[in-house]
């Protein structure tokens, strides 16, 4: 018995002495792991799979956290029974949960939102996903934890919950919000039966989680946060817009490979002509919303945007290529223009930019079928 115990001893102190040696490969290593997982994931499954793996991934996290607190906190012989090595490993585990769940909501909201408009809330994704490596150790502070759990917390449900009550409506999110606030009270409630050092820094968490509350709800209201579940799928500028046989059939110039991927195409227009903008919109397939069309121009004497027109049509969700749709400006002038593809609300979720050069003969055309 007492050589089975030194063995168990010795075999821990190894795998110890190999993960502080490696730490430092070992923790962005498990980050990289969860942000490949993230990236196959969404591409290859269907959306209620993925959100029944980040469901896992959240309950996995949440749990480690709270196993890792209680296991530090026995006594030491307690400490020394076989899950010290989950113990070891708890660390790794709390990394790849989160790099995952902050790696999800990055693709989930970049996709869903032009970064020109929701930039803020993208970089506060970015910047704790990379001090989830570079600030490792100070993660492991309860205050610290909780706070990034929960804001991974209202994140998920801002990310899940339009997808169950398929709307966009500001109700939405301040149910995510309130269902959020309640998950943590019951987390912290249950944290707190076991650990003083949660009682004990209860104002604290508090205060960290009211502030990720109200700061969430203040760049929801700005049109920060970008209309999950809607995503542009494409948009750009056309000559000619026409559906046909249920495709649309668009008219573009015969522009080069490069100018078609550079951003603020210039788009030549005879006088009076119509100029096309047509986007295609992933939405859930019981989702019923408007969608908008800000065309703005650009005046050179001001240096402003100024507003040009803002025409809608209706969206009913369910294409898996996504639901298109188009509007169209007459007597364009030339200049810089830009189009903002929005939500009822003002949510930006993608910004078609282009240059109109005025010409005295139609240019080439090519159709293209979308």
């Amino acid at each position: 018995m007492i050589r089975e115990r030194l063995k168990t001893s010795k075999r821990y102190r190894k795998l110890k002495h190999l993960y502080d040696k490696h730490e430092r490969l070992l923790i962005p290593g498990t980050l990289i792991f969860g942000v490949a997982v993230d990236f196959v994931t969404f591409r290859s499954i269907e959306i209620n799979t993925a959100f029944m793996l980040l469901l896992a991934h959240l309950i996995v996290s949440g749990s480690t956290i709270a196993f890792m607190h209680i296991y530090d906190a026995g006594s030491r012989k307690a400490q020394e029974t076989r899950w010290r090595y989950l113990r070891l490993a708890a660390p790794l585990i709390v990394q790849f949960t989160f790099g995952a769940l902050l790696s999800a909501s990055l693709i989930f909201y970049w996709f869903s939102g032009s970064f020109s408009v929701s930039w803020p809330f993208m970089i506060i994704i970015a910047s704790l996903m990379a001090s989830n490596d570079v600030l490792r150790h100070y993660y492991l502070k309860p205050v610290v934890q909780v706070g990034v759990y929960y804001f991974i917390i209202f994140s998920l449900f801002a990310l899940v919950l339009p997808y169950i009550f398929n709307s966009i409506e500001p109700w939405v999110f301040l149910v995510s919000g309130v269902a959020s606030l309640f998950a943590m009270l019951l987390y912290v409630q249950f944290l707190g039966r076991y650990l003083f050092s949660i009682r004990s820094q209860r104002s604290g968490i508090a205060m960290v989680v009211i502030t990720i509350f109200v700061s969430m709800n203040v760049l929801y209201f700005a049109n920060v946060i970008p209309p999950i579940p809607l995503s542009l799928t494409d948009a750009g500028i056309y000559h000619s817009v026409q559906r046909v046989n249920g495709s649309y059939v668009v008219e573009e110039e015969n522009d080069g490979w490069l100018d078609s991927v550079l951003p603020g195409q210039t788009i030549h227009a005879v006088s009076g002509e119509r100029i096309y903008v047509f986007a295609s919109i992933f939405a859930p397939a019981a989702l019923d919303t408007t969608i908008y069309h800000q065309w703005q121009h650009y005046d050179e004497d001001d240096r402003e945007w100024v507003d040009w027109s803002r025409p809608s049509y209706s969206l009913f969700g369910g294409r898996g290529d996504g639901y298109r749709g188009f509007s169209f400006s007459n007597n364009i002038q030339p200049g810089l223009w830009r189009v903002d593809v929005e939500t009822e609300r003002g949510q930006t979720m993608g910004r078609v930019r282009f240059n109109v050069e005025i010409v005295d003969e139609a240019v080439e055309l090519h159709e293209v079928i979308k």
